[in-house]
Parts: C-alpha cells; sequence; structure tokens
C-alpha cells in the first residue's frame, strides 16, 4: 500500500501524543550547533551513549569548536573520541568538516549554511565522511532548514506498515516518501524524526517489538500479525 499524506500525518500525530515533544537534537546546551555537527559525525555507526561521551571529552580536552578541532593533530583528537569508534577515520572526517567551515566559510556557519536546501545537501554530500543520513541530520538540527531524515527506525517503521517505497527503497527512495506528501516544515521534520525514533527504541524494536502496545497496531499488518501469532 501506497500511503497518501492524511495517513503520514495521522502516523504523526499518533507517534506525537506518546512520544512528544522530544526537543531534539540531543546536546548538552554547551556547544549549540558545533555540537550538534560534531554529534552528527560521531553517532555514525554507534550508539548515541558512546558519542555523547566523545563530545564530553571533546569539551574537557578543550576542543569545542571548529578553530580548534581544525588545529588539534589528528592522533590526538582521535584519542580523545575513543567512545565512539572508528575514532581514527571520526577523527579525519571532523578535520574535514572544520576545515570547509575554517578555510572555505571564513570560520563562518552562517555563510556554510546561506543556501537553498538542495544546494547545501549538495556541498555537504561532497564533503569526505558526510554520508545521506548526517547530511540530513545537519540540514535540520544544525541549519535548521527543512529536510526529512531516515535512518533504520524509519525504514524499519515504513516496513512493518507495509507502506510502498518508490525505487528500489535507497535511502533517496524513503525520504520522498515523506517529502512528496508532507509540507516542507522544518519543526514538523524535526519532531517527525525524532518521535520516530523514540517509538523504534522503545516500542519497534528490531528483536522483541512491543507490538501487543504500540499506538499502532490496528494499522501495522505487522503488528496485528506477531499479536495473532502469540
Amino acid at each position: 500500500m501506497k500511503p497518501n499524506s492524511e495517513q503520514i500525518l495521522n502516523l504523526y500525530e499518533r507517534l506525537y501524543a506518546v512520544h512528544g515533544p522530544r526537543h531534539w537534537w540531543p546536546t548538552s546546551g554547551r556547544g549549540g550547533r558545533f555540537e550538534i555537527i560534531c554529534g552528527a559525525i560521531l553517532t555514525q555507526n554507534t550508539q548515541w551513549k558512546n558519542a555523547e561521551r566523545s563530545l564530553e571529552n571533546m569539551r574537557n580536552s578543550g576542543y569545542w569548536s571548529f578553530p580548534e578541532v581544525h588545529e588539534v593533530e589528528e592522533s590526538a583528537l582521535a584519542d580523545v573520541i575513543r567512545p565512539s569508534g572508528y575514532y581514527n577515520t571520526k577523527a579525519r572526517k571532523l578535520k574535514t568538516f572544520a576545515a570547509v567551515v575554517e578555510e572555505d566559510h571564513n570560520g563562518s556557519l552562517d555563510a556554510l549554511f546561506d543556501r537553498s536546501v538542495p544546494e547545501l545537501r549538495e556541498l555537504l554530500l561532497g564533503i569526505w565522511g558526510i554520508g545521506e543520513e548526517t547530511a540530513d541530520d545537519i540540514v535540520l538540527y544544525a541549519a535548521d532548514l527543512p529536510t526529512f531524515v531516515i535512518d533504520r527506525y524509519t525504514t524499519r517503521l515504513v516496513d512493518r506498515l507495509g507502506w510502498e517505497v518508490d525505487g528500489k527503497g535507497k535511502y533517496a527512495d524513503y525520504k520522498r516518501l515523506f517529502e512528496d506528501l508532507l509540507p516542507a516544515d522544518t519543526p514538523m521534520f524535526n519532531e517527525f524524526h525524532a518521535v520516530i525514533d523514540g517509538h523504534g527504541a522503545t516500542t519497534c524494536k528490531s528483536r522483541s517489538p512491543a507490538c501487543e502496545r504500540c499506538c499502532l497496531l490496528d494499522i501495522c499488518p505487522t503488528g496485528q500479525e506477531r499479536t495473532r501469532a502469540n
């Protein structure tokens, strides 16, 4: 089944009623856009709690701005962000991003973000180490511009709802499903992604999902099948 706008808005309203508002992006409140961007890179292929530990280490070590990340030795930065895993690669990613800010945009995130969403997204995707999900995290949460973030929680939920996705089921195909049927609304996209993640973490888990207490059970064929089997 291919959903329509009403069904997608109904999904948002149900999830928001249970899980929202979530006041995302999760930050310490001490790093602003810098912390959001670094967190989006550090959380790649790991749990947020590990990225959070690395962010705290960066703050305590004095690497808490793009000029400082740009200047620090890569090996020293890697040692500080060990909790997030893949620390050598992620140190390089952080320094690459810092170089774009410091060298190409005179140290100004405002200058970096002063683009349309498609232009900014294309620029970010051209930075080494920035994939589609990370780019969308930065556009939505750091630049405060409307783009829909897709992650494993989103694809799992869409698949379990039995919603048809055009194309080959790649990131861009799931992204179009939401962006083609919703207004480009930054606050809503912010909360929508957050409540999907909240639902995926607490209810629609990869293993042992809690279908019997799910707020979507009446519209989810996967949940209905699982509860009948039990």
